[in-house]
C-alpha cells in the first residue's frame, strides 16, 4: 500500500475482509511437515497418536499401582495423627504438642519426585484433609516467601506483607479498596483466625452436622517437596514459629527427602528437631520401578512397536548414569517412537496383528520398492529360488502375499520370545556369580568419571536406603544380551548350563514351576505345547523315589577312590587316583534323576534356540524396531559445549549462509564478530594480550570490508570496529571462553584448550 500525499501524516489502512484468518498448526500439521513418505503420513500419525496416548495412560496406572502402598501408609499416618489429638490420656496430650511429621525417602530421582507428591497431595484432599499446602525450596528463600507460599495455598487469597504499604499508595483507591477485601496478613495468627471461622462453617445443626463433624478436626499437611534445598535457618524459624501455634492448629509436615534421613539432623539442631514426631517412609526403589515399566512397555508382544539393542543400552545408560529418573526413560521411548513413525514410512505396520495385515493389502508401489531395499528382506530374496527371487522383485501382488505371511511370522516370534526370555532368566538369576546379566560386571568398559558417579551414587541410594536391595541381575540385561546376538553361542550361556546340571532335585521342580507360571497365560500354540511338555517332567521329578536315589549314591560311594586320597601319597600315585576317578565318572551310571535332569535341560536349550533368536534375524523387522541410537543419544545427551565450539567455528553450519561457506575449515572474514574473536583466540596462549587480539581483529575486519591493505587506514581501529570488539570479547566471557585475570590487567586468561 502507499499514498500520493507529500506531506507527514497517519494513514490508516483497514484490512480485506475477503482475506481468511491463518488457520493455526496442530500436531498433525507438524508431524507431516518434513516426513517421509507423505502419502500414508495421516496414517502413521494416527498410529503414532494411538501408542503415545497407550504409553501415557499405562505408565500413569503404573505409577499409582507402584506408589499405592507408601501413599495408602501416608494416609494412615495422617488419620492416626487426626485422631491422637482428640484424645485426652497423658501420651497422647504429650504426643500433641510436637508437631506430626513424615519423612518420605524417595531416592535420587529427583525428576519423579513431582508424579508422586501430586498423587499424594490429591488422595489427601480427597479423604483426609482439604487443607494441603506443597512448597519448593526456589519459591521460599526467605522465611516471608515460605510464610507466604503457606498461607496462600492453604486460604486461597492473596497474602500481604508488612512493606507492601507503599506499594498500595501507589494504587488507584479502586484498585487498593478491592484489594483490601482480598488481602490476608502473613502470620499464623491469621492462619488460625482462618481456621476457626472454616470449622464453624461445618457445625450445622441438623442431618449434617454427622456427615461433616471429620472436617471439625482436619489437619493442616505442609508439604516440603525438597527439603535438602531448603535454607537452614529459613526452615527452623518456621517449625520453631509452628510449634508456637500447635495447640491452636493441627498442623503436620510432610518432609521430601533424596538422600538419607541423616539430612534431618544436619540441618535441624536438636532445639529444633525435639518439636517434630518424625516417622520414615520408605518408597519403592527407582531400579524396581524402571524393571516394571520395562515388563509392562518393552517386554511384551502387546506393545508394536521396539527398540534395538542399541537404542535400548543408550536409555538404559542414561538411567544408570544420569538421574535415575523413570520419568525421563518413558520420555526417551516417546522419542524413540516419534522419531521411528516420522522418519521411516514403513512403520505404518507398526500396529497390531490385524491393522497391520489390512495396511499390507493397502501398500503403495513406492511402499513395497521400500520393503525390497531393506536388509532384512534382502537376506529372504537370496535364500529363495531363482523364479520366486523374480516375482518377489517384479511382481507386486506377489510381495504383498509375502509380507502378509512374514508379517504373521513377525507377530509369533513376538508372541514366543518374550516368555522364553522370562524363563531363562527365572532359572538363570539365581545362579552363583550371575553367568547372564549383571551391571556390574560390565563396570570395566566404562570410563574413570562414570565409575566415580556410580560409586556416588550406590553411596548416596545405601544410606538414603532407596535402593538397599539384593542385586539380582535384572532381565532387561539379558534381554539385551539377547537383542545383540544369539545367547547361546556365548561362553556365559554355556557356563550357565553347567551350574543349572549341578541342581538339586527341589531346586530344580522349584524353577521348573516358575517356568510353568510364565507360559500359563502366553495363547501361542508353540507354548503351550512346551507347557505341556514341562508340566510332564515336573511331575516325573516329584514322582522319582528318593530312596533309590541314596541307594544308588551309596553304591557309587564305596567304589569310588576318594578313601585312597586321605592317605599319604606321592605326586605320582596322586595323578593316578585323580585318573581313575574321572573314568569312574564317565563309566557311572546316570541316576534316574541325572536323566530326567538332563532331559529337562535339554528341553529348555531347545527352546531357547527355537525362539530367542537376535530380532535382526527375523523378515521385516524394520518395521517395528527403531535403531537410530545416535538420534536419541543427540537427542537426550546433548553437549552444549560441543555445540557452541561447533558454530563458532563453522558458522555455516547453523547459518546456512553462501558467504560463510569454506572448503579448508576456516573461518570466513564474513562471520559474526564472535566467530572472529573466537578463532583468534585460538591461537593464542594461555594469557590473551587484549591490545594485539584488538588489532588482529581489525586486520581481519577491514580485509572483510574490502580496503586496500596497501592504504594507511587499513587495519586502524575506529569507535566501531572498538565497540564491536569489546561486544565480542564480553560474549566470550559470558560464553566461558575467558576470564580476566589479575596477573596483567591488559590480558584476559583462556579457559578452554582443544577447540578445532
Amino acid at each position: 500500500m502507499s499514498t500520493s500525499s507529500v506531506s507527514k501524516g497517519c494513514f490508516v489502512f483497514k484490512p480485506d475482509a475477503q482475506k481468511k484468518k491463518k488457520r493455526s498448526l496442530g500436531l498433525e500439521d507438524y508431524f507431516t511437515h518434513g516426513c517421509e513418505g507423505s502419502e500414508t503420513s495421516e496414517i502413521r500419525f494416527r498410529l503414532f497418536d494411538d501408542l503415545w496416548n497407550k504409553i501415557k495412560t499405562d505408565t500413569e496406572l503404573l505409577q499409582d499401582e507402584l506408589n499405592r502402598q507408601i501413599l495408602d501408609s501416608l494416609l494412615d499416618f495422617t488419620r492416626k495423627c487426626s485422631s491422637t489429638r482428640q484424645q485426652s490420656d497423658w501420651a497422647s496430650r504429650m504426643r500433641a504438642s510436637e508437631i506430626p511429621t513424615a519423612a518420605l525417602m524417595l531416592g535420587v530421582n529427583v525428576p519423579d519426585h513431582d508424579m508422586t507428591f501430586q498423587s499424594l497431595s490429591e488422595l489427601l484432599q480427597q479423604s483426609v484433609t482439604p487443607h494441603v499446602a506443597c512448597v519448593q525450596a526456589k519459591e521460599c528463600a526467605a522465611l516471608k516467601h515460605l510464610m507466604k507460599r503457606v498461607l496462600e495455598r492453604l486460604m486461597d487469597t492473596v497474602v500481604a506483607f508488612d512493606d507492601d504499604d507503599d506499594d498500595e499508595q501507589e494504587m488507584v483507591p479502586e484498585q487498593r479498596s478491592t484489594l483490601a477485601h482480598k488481602n490476608v496478613h502473613c502470620s499464623l495468627s491469621s492462619l488460625c483466625e482462618w481456621y476457626s471461622t472454616q470449622t464453624k462453617k461445618s457445625d450445622t445443626p441438623g442431618k449434617k452436622r454427622r456427615s461433616l463433624s471429620k472436617d471439625q478436626h482436619s489437619p493442616i499437611v505442609v508439604i516440603f517437596k525438597d527439603l535438602e534445598a531448603f535454607n537452614h535457618k529459613v526452615l527452623q524459624d518456621f517449625i520453631l514459629i509452628c510449634s508456637r501455634y500447635i495447640e491452636r492448629l493441627p498442623l503436620m509436615f510432610i518432609f521430601g527427602i533424596a538422600t538419607s534421613p541423616t539430612t534431618i539432623q544436619h540441618m535441624l539442631p536438636h532445639s529444633v528437631s525435639s518439636l517434630l514426631c518424625i516417622e520414615l517412609f520408605q518408597s519403592l526403589s527407582c531400579t524396581q520401578h524402571l524393571a516394571t515399566v520395562i515388563d509392562k512397555l518393552v517386554l511384551t508382544h502387546h506393545f508394536p512397536f521396539k527398540l534395538t539393542g542399541k537404542v535400548m543400552q543408550v536409555l538404559v545408560s542414561l538411567f544408570l548414569y544420569h538421574d535415575f529418573s523413570v520419568r525421563n526413560f518413558i520420555k526417551g521411548v516417546q522419542l524413540a517412537l516419534l522419531e521411528h513413525f516420522h522418519s521411516q514410512p514403513l512403520s505404518v505396520l507398526c500396529c497390531k496383528k490385524k491393522e497391520a495385515l489390512r495396511n499390507v493389502m493397502q501398500l503403495s508401489h513406492a511402499d513395497l520398492e521400500r520393503i525390497r531395499k531393506l536388509p532384512s528382506f534382502t537376506r529372504y530374496v537370496e535364500k529363495q529360488e531363482s523364479e520366486e527371487r523374480a516375482e518377489l522383485l517384479k511382481n507386486d501382488a506377489q510381495l504383498k502375499e509375502v509380507c502378509h505371511k512374514l508379517i504373521k511370522d513377525l507377530h509369533k516370534y513376538h508372541k514366543n520370545y518374550y516368555p522364553t526370555l522370562k524363563c531363562l532368566h527365572a532359572l538363570t538369576s539365581s545362579l552363583p556369580r550371575y553367568p547372564l546379566g549383571k551391571q556390574a560386571r560390565r563396570l570395566s568398559s566404562l570410563s574413570k568419571q562414570y565409575i566415580l558417579f556410580i560409586i556416588i551414587i550406590i553411596y548416596y541410594n545405601f544410606h538414603s536406603c532407596s535402593c538397599v536391595t539384593r542385586d539380582y541381575p535384572q532381565i532387561r540385561e539379558l534381554h539385551l544380551i539377547c537383542l545383540e546376538k544369539s545367547v547361546w553361542e556365548t561362553e556365559d550361556y554355556q557356563s550357565a548350563l553347567k551350574l543349572l546340571k549341578m541342581l538339586a532335585k527341589d531346586e530344580l521342580i522349584a524353577l521348573l514351576q516358575r517356568c510353568a507360571e510364565i507360559l500359563q497365560p502366553v495363547k501361542s500354540k508353540k507354548m503351550k505345547s512346551a507347557l505341556v511338555q514341562l508340566e510332564d517332567m515336573i511331575t516325573k521329578l516329584k514322582q522319582l523315589d528318593a530312596a533309590s536315589e541314596v541307594a544308588q549314591c551309596e553304591e557309587g560311594s564305596l567304589t569310588s577312590p576318594v578313601k585312597e586320597l586321605q592317605k599319604k601319597t606321592d605326586l605320582f600315585q596322586l595323578q593316578k587316583a585323580l585318573l581313575e576317578m574321572s573314568e569312574s565318572r564317565r563309566s557311572k551310571k546316570q541316576s534316574p534323576f541325572e536323566i530326567l535332569r538332563s532331559e529337562a535341560l535339554e528341553f529348555i536349550d531347545n527352546l531357547v534356540k527355537s525362539h530367542l533368536f537376535p530380532p535382526e534375524c527375523q523378515t521385516l523387522n524394520e518395521v517395528c524396531y527403531y535403531s537410530s541410537s545416535s538420534s536419541v543419544r543427540r537427542h537426550l545427551n546433548a553437549t552444549p559445549r560441543t555445540s557452541i565450539q561447533a558454530a563458532l567455528s563453522s558458522p555455516y553450519y547453523y547459518l546456512l549462509n553462501d558467504n560463510l561457506k569454506t572448503e579448508d575449515g576456516s573461518v570466513s572474514n564474513a562471520a559474526p564478530d564472535i566467530c572472529l574473536t573466537y578463532k583468534l583466540h585460538l591461537e593464542c596462549g594461555r594469557l590473551i594480550n587484549l591490545y594485539d587480539w584488538m588489532q588482529a581483529y581489525a586486520t581481519v575486519v577491514s580485509a572483510a570490508e574490502g580496503h586496500d591493505p596497501d592504504s594507511d587506514n587499513f587495519g586502524k581501529v575506529d569507535d566501531v570496529k572498538h565497540a564491536r570488539f569489546i561486544r565480542a570479547v564480553s560474549e566470550l566471557e559470558f560464553l566461558g571462553f575467558i576470564k580476566s585475570t589479575k596477573q596483567k590487567t591488559d590480558h584476559v586468561a583462556r579457559l578452554t584448550w582443544g577447540g578445532c
